[in-house]
């Protein structure tokens, strides 16, 4: 199994616990700085997170104890970190990526994996669209007519919803497919690196710019520069990458010398740019630069049966990593299919790794799903006396089975269910539930359910529920 180390250089002490809960969360093995032992130096190490610390002096000997493979470490860098500018500065390998605090899950988890496919590019060739629905039958309809040609790309959707993979799957079938395919995110970089990251400086332009450096323009030459959330572009950055569209020339920050780029563009946001325009957040001409082509991508909630793909092609992905794979229930299934799904594809992404993660037995239940993925009327919100009064109840003779909505447990929905899961559902809800009265002690709560505290025990263990119990 490959190693999951991750290195936490950051002095602030709640800021390290954030983001060593977070990485741990996401798999990796978050290693502090400061704590370091010379027998993790020789480890195998993903990345490393680069947070408050004095200066470029400070890392360096955090660094050292790695060797060589310390010096050529995928960084995370916190944008208010004191060091951000100077390392992206220094960043001709394209190692660093930039991320904002206060840290938030979703922002992370994209930059791990935007990091990871950078240093990475052989991966990409394993990405592949994944569901035979409508809607996708379309955009691959799409990609397929206008990859051959130049044309600027604008793909519209949903945050979430897959767009960097279609400007991958057009590059990777179109001609310049042998060529580099460089992707930056213009939302995350703050206006003032931009400029810097996308037509590169020369060595003095600003404080902390110790040696030239390559744009991403000059990156891509010969291949495709996919511009992501370009919505989010301030404007005078748009009049510099208008001029650039039009003219094909470009200066580095610093220099005066014009240089000529043949890249093919594709820009993607989650944005209404048309909004934008009558706004006037967004230049008109550099809209209709960019939206030669413009593709957009379904949500989620369009394409709902493309969800057991997606789940397997997940699976697939965490077993390659070392993690379990998972199977989501007939009960989790419906549940899942009743979400809107705002986060689209990369929510569902991250939903199937948090359950791999936390349900590393494999059968994923409607009622061990997260709460707001269980649908309004989750099965498990059934009281015990409820539940008591229904065991107790003469059972009803009826002619023909009624469907009386979802979520009543005392009848049986029109397409049937499965007993077993509907009842360990059922029971789930009722060991949460008495958890919850007793504080999270086990003994209290085996004395409201009339168990005995080991069988308590036994059926925590069975449905992973043991970190929500205390000892006792």
């Amino acid at each position: 199994m490959k190693s999951s180390n991750f290195l936490v250089v950051e002095s602030d002490p709640t800021r390290a616990d954030a983001i060593g809960s977070a990485l741990a969360f996401l798999g990796y093995r978050p290693v502090l700085a400061s704590r370091m032992h010379s027998a993790d130096a020789g480890e195998g190490w993903r990345g490393a997170y680069v947070g408050t610390v004095d200066d470029e002096g400070e890392l360096e000997s955090y660094l050292a104890p790695l060797g060589r493979q310390g010096r050529d470490l995928p960084m995370l860098v916190a944008a208010d970190s004191p060091i951000a500018t100077a390392l992206i500065a220094d960043d001709s390998a394209q190692n660093v990526e930039l991320i904002d605090m206060p840290l938030r899950y979703e922002r992370l988890s994209e930059a791990l994996r935007s990091l990871q496919s950078r240093i990475q590019p052989a991966q990409s060739s394993n990405l592949r669209f994944v569901g035979q629905s409508g809607p996708m039958q379309r955009v691959n309809s799409l990609i397929r007519q206008v990859a051959p040609f130049d044309s600027s790309v604008l793909v519209l959707g949903e945050s979430g919803s897959g767009k960097e993979l279609v400007a991958r799957t057009i590059h990777d079938c179109s001609p310049r497919r042998d060529k580099p395919f460089v992707a930056i995110n213009c939302g995350a970089i703050p206006a003032e690196l931009l400029e810097s990251e996308l037509f590169g400086h020369e060595k003095g332009a600003f404080t902390g710019a110790i040696s030239s450096r390559k744009g991403r323009f000059e990156l891509a030459e010969g291949g495709t520069l996919f511009l992501d959330e370009i919505g989010d572009m301030s404007l005078p950055m748009q009049v510099k990458l208008l001029r650039v569209l039009q003219e094909r020339v470009f200066e580095r920050v610093g220099g005066s010398r014009a240089q000529r780029c043949d890249v093919r563009i594709i820009a993607a946001t989650h944005r209404d740019l048309e909004g934008s325009i009558e706004r006037g957040t967004f230049r008109e001409d550099l809209f209709y630069r960019l939206s030669v082509f413009p593709l957009e991508m379904p949500p989620l909630r369009q394409r709902l049966e493309d969800l057991p793909a997606l789940i397997a092609e997940f699976n697939q992905r965490l077993v390659q990593r070392g993690l379990s794979s998972i199977r989501f229930t007939p009960s989790a299934m419906n549940a899942l299919c009743q979400h809107p799904w705002p986060g689209n594809v990369r929510e569902l992404s991250n939903l199937v790794e948090r359950m791999a993660i936390l349900m590393p037995q494999g059968d994923v239940r409607a009622a061990d799903l997260p709460e707001k993925y269980r649908g309004a009327t989750p099965v498990e919100e059934v009281s015990g006396a409820a539940l008591i009064a229904m065991m107790e109840a003469e059972p009803e003779i009826t002619e023909t089975f009624r469907y009386g909505g979802e979520g009543d447990p005392s009848v049986l929905p029109q397409g049937g269910l499965d007993l077993k899961d509907h009842l360990a559902g059922i029971e789930i809800g009722l060991i949460r539930q008495a958890l919850d009265s007793a504080n999270g002690v086990v003994a209290h709560a085996a004395k409201l359910l009339r168990v005995q505290r080991t069988t308590l025990v036994e059926k925590l263990r069975k449905y992973g529920l043991s970190e929500a119990a205390q000892a006792g």
